[in-house]
């Protein structure tokens, strides 16, 4: 417990390292528990005879709305200081509550060893009286963070803990997470089987919750799971329910990476016709999205797939499109293989002239 001391430590730990853009925030898979985060209006703000909790608390409000707006280099810097001064109150419960959303944010970009700490420290503080749902979240953060630094065995303790209390006290939601969460443990060590009995039960239960959000992320794990296996006919059944939710929820980021995963499952299975209205589809929403790295990608899946078709002369002009845009994003390896798909495909018509023509040409 906190002896409502200074804790010189604290302010000693290496920053965290913020991303300039949200973009290129960790994507993760897991499902975290911020839902149970308090709001801004929700956190009290003590009497103003109280000057340093009433300080204490207003920071922690500030942090919190910052947390949300995505300003995640001044919440962090808003939240630790609103921790100093819980600590120095000896208000344990609050300073637990700002732990777990510092650990929440590390999470969030990546940084796994800071989350650990965050949650280790408030576990440290957390006794028999304190919010059951945030040692919930404080134990899913822990398991997640281990499995991706490849700590299986702490990575299954934790996420394990979290799913029992879970159960225990019937919170459905976080069950969802739970189990989610060691499907993707389990899938990372191998048992793909045990992975998709995790999440064939987390897809039970967030569909029971029409929680559609939910929904759209377990459908792509277990797209995912199924593909790794090999079985791309179960994969393909998972992914097209998870596009047609993304399609309603215009979650077109989510979009993007499933829409490539379809057009691999059906390529896999020779149904090139079909990959190649997955791989235009993805194509239109990473324009859409202005996103040329997987429009570049779409393209090249596009000539790929047209080959497969022979269909060489459509081929050749989605390999000059990705050719053209792996030149405005300055991507050497990106030209080299669109330079050398296009000297097959010109092979393949017999136009043998078009074809030196690549094969002496540089990348730029």
């Amino acid at each position: 417990m906190s002896t409502g001391g200074w804790n010189p430590d604290f302010q000693k730990k290496d920053p965290l390292n913020i991303p300039k853009k949200s973009g290129k925030l960790k994507q993760q898979n897991t499902i975290t528990h911020d839902f149970d985060q308090a709001s801004p209006e929700d956190i009290t703000l003590y009497e103003e005879s109280n000057h340093q909790l009433s300080e204490a608390s207003q920071l922690l409000r500030q942090g919190v709305k910052q947390q949300k707006a995505g300003d995640l280099t001044a919440a962090i810097k808003t939240l630790e200081a609103s921790f100093v001064l819980f600590q120095a109150a000896g208000h344990s419960p609050r300073q637990e509550q700002v732990l777990s959303l510092l650990a929440l944010i590390a999470y969030t970009v990546g940084d796994y060893q800071k989350t650990i700490s965050y949650c280790q420290q408030c576990l440290s503080l957390m006794g028999e009286e304190s919010d059951i749902s945030l040692r919930i979240q404080v134990l899913s953060h822990l398991g997640n963070s281990y499995r991706h630094i490849n700590n299986y065995e702490q990575a299954i303790k934790f996420l394990e803990e979290s799913l029992q209390i879970t159960q225990q006290q019937s919170d459905k939601r976080s069950q969802v997470a739970a189990l989610n969460n060691l499907g993707l443990l389990y899938k990372a060590l191998g048992n793909l089987e045990q992975a998709i009995n995790y999440q064939e039960q987390s897809l039970t239960i967030v569909q029971e919750l029409q929680d559609r959000w939910g929904e759209e992320q377990v459908l792509k794990n277990l797209g995912n799971a199924w593909y790794a296996l090999d079985d791309y006919t179960k994969a393909i059944a998972y992914y097209e329910k998870c596009v047609v939710l993304c399609r309603s929820l215009k979650n077109l980021r989510s979009a993007v990476h499933v829409l490539k995963n379809l057009g691999n499952a059906c390529y896999a299975l020779s149904d090139y016709a079909k990959a190649m209205i997955y791989y235009e589809e993805r194509l239109q929403v990473a324009r859409e999205l202005q996103d040329k790295r997987s429009e570049e990608q779409s393209l090249g899946s596009l000539g790929v797939a047209c080959e497969a078709l022979g269909d060489y002369n459509k081929a050749i002009a989605y390999h000059e499109q990705r050719l053209y845009l792996a030149k405005a994003l300055k991507d050497i390896r990106s030209q080299e293989q669109a330079l050398a798909s296009l000297k097959l495909a010109c092979y393949a018509l017999g136009d043998y002239a078009k074809a030196m023509q690549y094969q002496t040409m540089e990348p730029e």
